[in-house]
């Protein structure tokens, strides 16, 4: 066994005397390291009793490949087992698909290339922002290495989680709906919303025919959406916490959750660029989350069917507030400025609108957001548990009734 190792050494120097460093650029050393090292691991004595017959001169045939770029690690005579393979290049992202052995987590935070990569810069296909890592060029001392990784992961130029892009002309048609309550869970649900929208109209004076001054209709928008991102937030902790206690997955519900949490919080910090409220609203939104939160924690661990009900009819009734707030910007009472008033540039980016966006556009995608919100948690109190969550990530249909589940899905508790 040390014969071997000494002659993959000597392998290595004599690659250096060889011009090995001219041919494979700056990543040569750590290129020759790294097949030193994989001949080492395949020639270790547990690997060579338990899965490969590796001869001295095949390990040596494998680091003199490897140096030569024609793909020693596969070719070298490894490949009796996939426990004693060397990781390709190819393959160092998924150990699972292809049985290779996964790079350190070290060295996949780091930009790597190959020589083929570095001779024909058009030929690096990704896929994904985590193949962007090995597919980038590694040059400690380079800053053209660091700007060509940045200029690959801006493909993915947000850390936001996903939510639905909108044409906003077929958004613009969004309607309020009303799902009729069924079971006693429904009508809990329901009546708590109603109760808790009839105390907070009669506290700030709101009547479905009052016109409001966009002041008020921001207050009000603001102290709204403090409200509506704590349940995402609460069930996908809670589905978290039961997934890690009972040891078994979450049937997908936990990202679509936290999904509709960031997205009101995102409608909060856009509304928060058209007014700062003062302290006094600052010390009321801290008093109402308080009761809320804990509230519906408790809910949540009691009955999550009816947690997700309260949150549908929730939103039906902010789909309502925004159209309201439509109908008075389209009309001439002193919300009409928002038709011409140019939209926050953080609502531009998070949206993807037009450069010549509106407040009134930033109403109307909200309005829609709110739609899909309603949607999604009717159509979770409808299922199971254990039922495999429908809304996949990407998915971005809003149906015309959003009250109801997507076509074609039929919750457990509708069969």
């Amino acid at each position: 066994m040390g014969g071997a190792r000494g002659m993959a050494l000597r392998a290595y120097h004599s690659a250096v005397m060889r011009g090995a460093w001219t041919t494979t650029m700056t990543t040569s050393n750590a290129g020759v390291m790294t097949a030193v090292r994989w001949a080492n691991d395949a020639l270790s004595s547990r690997a060579y009793a338990t899965h490969t017959r590796v001869g001295v001169g095949s390990g040596f045939h494998g680091v003199r490949s490897f140096i030569r770029g024609d793909g020693g690690a596969e070719h070298g005579g490894v490949r009796a087992s996939t426990a004693a393979r060397a990781p390709t290049r190819e393959g160092a992202r998924d150990d699972g698909a292809r049985g290779g052995v996964q790079f350190p987590l070290s060295r996949l935070q780091r930009p790597y290339v190959t020589k083929t990569t570095m001779n024909e810069k058009n030929t690096v296909k990704s896929s994904s922002a985590s193949s962007a890592y090995s597919a980038a060029a590694y040059d400690d001392n380079s800053d053209s290495a660091t700007a060509n990784l940045q200029a690959k992961l801006a493909k993915k130029d947000t850390y936001m989680l996903f939510h639905p892009q909108y044409d906003l002309r077929q958004v613009e048609n969004v309607k309020p709906a009303h799902r009729t309550p069924i079971h006693v869970r429904d009508y809990l649900a329901y009546g708590a919303v109603q109760l808790a929208r009839w105390g907070f109209d009669k506290i700030t004076g709101y009547t479905p025919n009052k016109q409001l001054t966009t002041d008020a209709w921001l207050l009000r928008f603001i102290f709204l959406e403090t409200v509506a991102g704590v349940p995402g937030m609460v069930g996908a902790m809670l589905r978290h916490m039961m997934s890690l206690r009972t040891l078994k997955r979450d049937h997908g519900w936990i990202h679509t959750l936290l999904e509709e949490a960031e997205n009101e919080r995102m409608h909060l910090l856009t509304f928060l660029k058209l007014r700062e409220p003062g302290l006094t609203f600052r010390l009321a939104v801290l008093g109402a989350q308080g009761v809320f939160f804990n509230a519906f924690f408790m809910a949540y661990i009691v009955s999550p069917r009816t947690c997700h009900r309260f949150v549908g009819y929730l939103e039906e009734e902010a789909v309502r507030t925004y159209t309201h707030a439509l109908h008075d910007i389209d009309s001439d009472g002193p919300a009409s400025e928002w038709a011409r008033t140019p939209a926050p540039m953080l609502a531009i980016k998070y949206w993807r609108m037009p450069e010549d966006a509106t407040v009134r556009d930033v109403v109307v995608a909200v309005r829609a957001d709110e739609a899909s919100h309603s949607h999604v948690n009717h159509t979770l109190s409808s299922m199971g548990i254990r039922q495999t969550n429908p809304f996949h990530v990407g998915h971005t249909e809003l149906p015309e009734n959003f009250v109801e589940p997507p076509a074609g899905f039929v919750p457990e508790h509708c069969r």
